[in-house]
């Protein structure tokens, strides 16, 4: 039988916004979703990748910057989408966990794989929610919202601590009629710790015109943070967060 391997894209070693503290970041190749706002196209490609490599050897790259994680520190697995590749993350997240490694997962919920078991291993899941209508849903990524709804059901089956995101668009997403419709949506998913509006950026352009891709939000300023911290003051009123 073949070891298994994680085809990856690059790693971040002191990641501050990827979850609670210091975190090394692990930005796993290969994402099915096309978003009109993604600005690493360049994970997409699961057989496009810098780095394959055993989650032994990854877990002893983690573990040393392990001294810099203090007590809320640890491991973000990343993307791309790191539901992907099932079989390597849950490895590097039981190696985690065996290691006293604090273990989170930055995904869409847009994968494979036995979802309960990689949850027994994972303290935290970053949910990036694309759209909460199937339409709007479809017409952002490129797929229909039943794969994402099945992530999440295991996330509230294995009572799992969620952050929630959601990029904020102009002209896309950016009024109070969405935002009141992500306050219905996650106001029904429990364990919910925090949740933010993250304002659409063009850094993005440049890696779509360097692999010869059209880029679908050419003429889309990027979002006013102003009104995007507004709009997040709305929804976290409606929650009561």
């Amino acid at each position: 039988m073949d070891k298994i391997k994680g085809k990856i894209n690059s790693f971040e070693s002191m990641g501050l916004v990827d979850g609670p503290g210091i975190r090394f970041v692990v930005f796993m190749q290969g994402c099915e979703l096309r978003c009109l706002y993604c600005h690493n196209p360049d994970t997409w490609n699961k057989d496009s990748f810098s780095e394959e490599i055993s989650p032994e050897e990854l877990v002893k790259k983690i573990k040393r910057f392990k001294p810099y994680f203090g007590e809320e520190g640890g491991v973000t697995f990343s993307g791309g989408e790191p539901l992907l590749q099932p079989k390597f993350l849950l490895e590097c997240l039981k190696l985690c966990k065996e290691n006293g490694i604090n273990t989170a997962l930055d995904t869409a919920g847009v994968g494979f794989g036995d979802y309960d078991e990689i949850l027994k291993y994972t303290d935290l899941v970053i949910l990036d929610i694309k759209a909460v209508e199937e339409d709007e849903y479809q017409n952002i990524t490129g797929q229909k919202i039943n794969r994402f709804n099945i992530f999440l059901k295991s996330c509230q089956q294995n009572n799992i601590p969620l952050w929630i995101r959601q990029v904020i668009v102009p002209g896309i997403n950016d009024d109070e009629k969405h935002i009141n419709l992500l306050s219905s949506f996650v106001s029904k998913i429990n364990n919910v710790k925090k949740v933010e509006l993250l304002p659409y950026k063009t850094i993005g352009v440049v890696k779509y015109r360097t692999l010869n891709i059209k880029y679908r939000l050419e003429n889309i300023p990027e979002m006013d943070e102003k009104k995007c911290k507004e709009l997040e003051n709305i929804l976290l009123k409606n929650l009561n967060l």
